[in-house]
């Protein structure tokens, strides 16, 4: 058994998909739409790991929560880079594209050596070596 993939909503469908293939280096499907649903989606595949499915569709309210907190249910998904020299340039290149780093680099108590980045709809995505 393994993760196939996870999802997330979107509301700028368009500009998740080139984030993640400008920065991810992900690879993406040809776009799937259901007209009468008014639902669009990709699948966007990456050199290893899970998929990231990216949707949108008329009707999905935003999320309440405040982006700053912690909650109940998935939280964030984390992508190796390899190294903590990697961790460190991946994150300053993130921000400098203008992207929001909600953590900064740092060695866990679990051993991990990550950064915590805010994707353009706010999914926080941690960066680990």
């Amino acid at each position: 058994m393994y993760i196939e993939h996870l999802a997330l909503w979107c509301r700028d469908l368009e500009r998740m998909r080139t984030f993640y293939e400008l920065y991810f280096g992900a690879v993406s499907n040809k776009k799937y739409v259901n007209a009468k649903k008014q639902f669009e989606s990709y699948f966007l595949s990456f050199e290893q790991g899970p998929r990231l499915e990216i949707m949108q569709m008329t009707g999905i309210p935003a999320h309440s929560n405040d982006v700053y907190a912690q909650f109940t249910g998935l939280i964030h998904f984390a992508v190796s880079v390899g190294s903590e020299e990697k961790v460190n340039e991946f994150t300053e290149r993130l921000r400098s594209a203008g992207y929001e780093v909600v953590g900064e680099p740092r060695w866990t108590g679990d051993g991990y050596y990550e950064s915590v980045v805010f994707d353009p709809e706010q999914n926080r995505i941690e960066i680990t070596n």
